[in-house]
């Protein structure tokens, strides 16, 4: 196998949505099975009870880490057929800037150089969501994004309306609560963490009005908080079914946008990867459907009877 067929090869295999390649699967299994086993690590260590076993933590969290390491380097080297259409030195300084390759160094920096910032190790579990990703336009990641990004607007209003709610209310409480409580109202501001653990139903009840008055603030206070909240809960739901529904009309149709073929019991493509036939018959094979299921063909996508092929 020559350098760029196996190249080609390591990228099909750390590449995450072909379930029918063998590899690419085990492979998928064992990168999830190390971020576990590396999480684990990061909390048993905070156990004083297990101090004795320290060393073998650090060890397993040295080996992972060094796992990380050695896949986020082959996605740089892989990263022109990422984006097939750049320059290799532009595909790889867009995969360094893309969403996946900050979440992956951001996850192999605090081992080295931000170890105060242990949050940022937390950060591998987004990595398992990526087994859930089927294509990069229509994952749940990016319909979260889209609704965020079309709601900006309307989410942006409703932040505004709580964070005028929740200094209209410290306001009012230090007016009414500041004589008879002056150490947990003491300003104007003081009364902010009260309003918020209010409005926001959490009631810690550390800070609490003693005054009729203030008592009957509360209790408005509280029943405009819950408008509050659920204004902006109710704007990104109604942008999710949006979404969704845009999503269900824009699903393209096999045979309508592109040339289909059904592989057929006799036909000379099954047993044959997508790679193969394109090399063979000069074609640009683009999705295949096989029991309902529409999936990207991948070089290493090996073909079946029964599937329908659609290409270019």
């Amino acid at each position: 196998m020559d350098r760029a067929r196996l190249k080609r090869r390591i990228f099909d295999i750390i590449q995450i949505g072909n379930r029918e390649d063998i590899p690419s699967r085990i492979f998928d299994v064992c990168l999830v099975a190390v971020i576990l086993l590396n999480i684990l690590t990061m909390f048993l260590e905070t156990f004083e009870e297990l101090a004795p076993w320290r060393g073998v933590f650090e060890t397993v969290e040295l080996l992972t880490v060094i796992l990380f390491c050695a896949e986020y380097l082959l996605r740089i080297w892989t990263a022109e057929y990422l984006y097939p259409g750049e320059s290799r030195g532009r595909a790889v300084w867009r995969f360094l800037l893309s969403y996946d390759g900050v979440i992956d160094l951001l996850t192999i920096l605090p081992f080295f150089f931000l170890s105060g910032f242990v949050v940022f190790r937390m950060l591998r579990v987004v990595r398992i969501f990526h087994l859930f990703r089927i294509n990069n336009r229509y994952d749940s990641f990016n319909v979260i994004k889209s609704v965020l990004y079309e709601k900006r607007n309307q989410i942006a209003s409703s932040v505004f309306i709580i964070l005028t709610l929740m200094l209209a209310s410290s306001l009012c409480m230090y007016s009414v609560e500041h004589e008879v409580q002056p150490e947990n109202f003491r300003n104007a501001l003081s009364g902010i963490w009260w309003s918020v653990s209010t409005m926001l139903t959490v009631g810690y009840g550390d800070i609490y009005p003693v005054t009729a008055l203030g008592r009957a603030l509360a209790i408005v206070i509280s029943f405009l908080g819950v408008g509050a909240v659920a204004i902006p809960t109710g704007i990104i739901s109604a942008g999710f079914v949006e979404q969704y529904s845009k999503m269900q009309q824009e699903t393209p149709d096999l045979t309508s946008m592109l040339t289909t073929i059904t592989v057929g019991m006799d036909s000379a493509w099954i047993g044959k990867t997508v790679e193969s036939i394109e090399k063979e018959y000069d074609l640009d094979i683009v999705l295949v459907k096989r029991k309902g299921k529409v999936s990207p063909a991948r070089g290493s996508y090996v073909i079946r009877q029964g599937d329908e092929a659609a290409y270019l």
